[in-house]
């Protein structure tokens, strides 16, 4: 074999090694940053999924005067989304989700961030006003306060 032919293998072989070292250093830095902003993205989905909840905790109040009870107060904020004429009718339109799709009721109280793990709720009706608690359990995330009343509506993240 003559040098410049052991020359063109050569630069064949390291221009191949050069292009899958370099893949693998492309991957090295886009992989995790993929990662990160898979979980903002679905950290804004969980934030945008108990807002609506607070929205119908509001709605619900402002109706029947009082929110519902620490026991199955979730399952009667989807029973009214089900049944209240009103809130079937504009539903969709208020409640539609981040991507534009109708969102399914019974599916309002458990988070999209797996394991998909149902919401917290609790009710606090010894205060005047009454205030309520509503918590990711994943994560810190929560919308209200046992204590405090001027935490009532507010979120940890906003």
């Amino acid at each position: 074999m003559n040098v410049e032919r052991r020359n063109q293998l050569l630069s064949i072989v390291l221009g191949i090694i050069i292009l899958v070292l370099g893949y693998f250093l492309y991957q090295s830095i886009v992989g995790p940053y993929q990662e990160v902003i898979e979980r903002q993205q679905m950290t804004e989905r969980v934030h945008h999924q108990m807002e609506t909840i607070r929205d119908v905790l509001v709605r619900f109040e402002r109706e029947t005067g009082d929110f519902p009870p620490t026991e199955g107060g979730l399952d009667t904020l989807v029973q009214y989304l089900k049944t209240d004429s009103a809130m079937v009718a504009m539903r969709d339109s208020l409640y539609r989700n981040e991507m534009g799709q109708p969102y399914n009721p019974d599916s309002l109280i458990y988070s999209v961030r797996p394991p998909h793990s149902k919401f917290q709720y609790t009710l606090n009706d010894t205060l005047r006003p009454p205030i309520y608690l509503l918590e990711d359990p994943d994560t810190d995330d929560k919308i209200g306060d046992l204590e405090r009343t001027t935490l009532l509506n507010a979120a940890s993240w906003e």
